[in-house]
Parts: C-alpha cells; sequence; structure tokens
C-alpha cells in the first residue's frame, strides 16, 4: 500500500547521514532542513517528526521501506478469516498509533470500531491532519496511569481486538502498558503485535521478551501465527527483522513491575 498522508512541503528537505556504520536503531537520526534552519532529529523522536507533514511517511516508507502495518494487518487478518470470523466485527484498540498508518490498514479490513492510542499529542494531530476519520476515537493517554474513569470509558466499547505494531520496546511502550491495553480486550479476541526479533531472543532489557514468553506458556494468549520479516531498512541499508505474532486473548497477562 502506498502510505496517504499530506506531501512534503516544498520547503522541508531531509538529509540522511553519509555514513551510519555502528548506530544502533535508537541511535539512528536525519537532518530536517525548512526556511534556511537544520536541526537534527532522532529517528524515535517522533514527536517531531509528526509535527511536520510528509516527513513520517518518506522518511521510513519511502526510503526504508518500512513494511510492519501492512504484515501485522495481513496476518491478523488471515487468522480472522481462516477462523470464519468477520472482520467487520472486530472492535480494535490500536496501541501506539502513531500517525494512523495502520488505523488505515485496519479501516481497509473493514473494522466495525477503532480506537487508537498513543503518549505523544502530535501524533493525534498528525492522524487528524492527514488521515481523519480513519478512528472512531483516538485518545491521548499514559496507559499506565488511567484513571479508573478512563478505565471504563475504554471498557465501555466493548474492544475485542488489540494491535500494536512496530511500537514495543525501546522505552516507547512499556510493559506494563501492553499489559494494561490487553486486560481491556474482550477474552477471545485477536491480539496482533510485532516486536523486534532480538527482543524476544533474550537480547532484551524492557521486559517484553520475558512477558510475552510468561504469557505464551502460562496460556493467557494462545499464539496462532507468527512471521520474521523485515520490518524496514537501517541507515547502513541492512534490514531490520521483526517478528510478527497473532494469538487469541485465553486469560490476563501475569502482573508487570
Amino acid at each position: 500500500m502506498s502510505p496517504v498522508g499530506n506531501e512534503l512541503a516544498a520547503d522541508v528537505e531531509i538529509r540522511l547521514p553519509e555514513t551510519a556504520n555502528g548506530l544502533a536503531q535508537d541511535e539512528e537520526w536525519y537532518e530536517l532542513s525548512q526556511d534556511g534552519e537544520t536541526r537534527r532529529v532522532l529517528f524515535h523522536d517522533y514527536a517531531q517528526t509528526y509535527s511536520m507533514p510528509g516527513v513520517y511517511e518518506r522518511l521510513f516508507y519511502d526510503t526504508l521501506k518500512c513494511d510492519s502495518p501492512r504484515t501485522v494487518c495481513g496476518l491478523l487478518e488471515e487468522h480472522v478469516e481462516g477462523e470464519g470470523r468477520d472482520p467487520s466485527e472486530l472492535r480494535v484498540l490500536d496501541l501506539g498509533a502513531g500517525n494512523g498508518m495502520v488505523g488505515e490498514q485496519l479501516a481497509e479490513m473493514g473494522a466495525e470500531q477503532i480506537v487508537g492510542v498513543d503518549i505523544i499529542e502530535e501524533a493525534a494531530h498528525a492522524t487528524e491532519r492527514d488521515r481523519p476519520g480513519v478512528y472512531d476515537d483516538y485518545l491521548v493517554l499514559d496507559l499506565t496511569e488511567l484513571s479508573e474513569p478512563q478505565r471504563e470509558e475504554l471498557r465501555s466499547r466493548n474492544l475485542n481486538c488489540l494491535t500494536s505494531v512496530a511500537a514495543l520496546g525501546f522505552g516507547d511502550i512499556p510493559p506494563a502498558a501492553f499489559s494494561e491495553a490487553y486486560s481491556l480486550v474482550e477474552e477471545g479476541g485477536p491480539v496482533g503485535f510485532s516486536i523486534k526479533e532480538e527482543m524476544l531472543s533474550g537480547e532484551d532489557s524492557s521486559g517484553f521478551s520475558r512477558l510475552i514468553e510468561e504469557a505464551i506458556d502460562g496460556g493467557a494468549l494462545e499464539l496462532k501465527a507468527e512471521r520474521r520479516y523485515r520490518h524496514r531498512l537501517s541507515l547502513s541499508g541492512e534490514p531490520l527483522y521483526y517478528v510478527a505474532m497473532v494469538g487469541e486473548k485465553a486469560g490476563e497477562l501475569p502482573a508487570v513491575a
């Protein structure tokens, strides 16, 4: 799919570093020039990137060939239809919704309701600017600090599906936030997410590897499908591999400190 979203403004220029060998994924950066001013922006400084129309799409999709929304949502759709369910019955909580690219895929699937959640105000503004109407609601909040009224409001939506695409780890979404989102979804509902493959092989300080392992081993998550895929290219041109996982909620996740 060709991402929609505003075109890059004529006075905006994106430049990548000439050499990027040795940079970790969360250390990568680009230069953004506008009106004669140039600033360096970390890839994971999403607030700055989302604030400029077209920058996210040009950088991650056109240049670095990101394929996570299509891959995860495609695997989710395969599972749902394989179970004889209609995607139009899905009421989805999209965790780490960003600028709406996953929501756009879910809308194309025909999901009945899509609620986006992100902690970054600029992400909500970018979604409204570039993809208005994709989400039935977009909430800017911290799931680790939900008030009881906020929790009850989310529960009242009878959510029966959870997605979180390329948003787990690196400190963007902690395990406790994922666990809270998981608790808001009806039992038996499909869950689709992706995570950097190293974070599933022990090279993980975020806690997600242990959380997912315990969820599967303990029966809280019935894993139905998984797929290793190229999330995007690194600045040095090397593929960054993630694992897309789709399962069904069969219980609550173990407590997260």
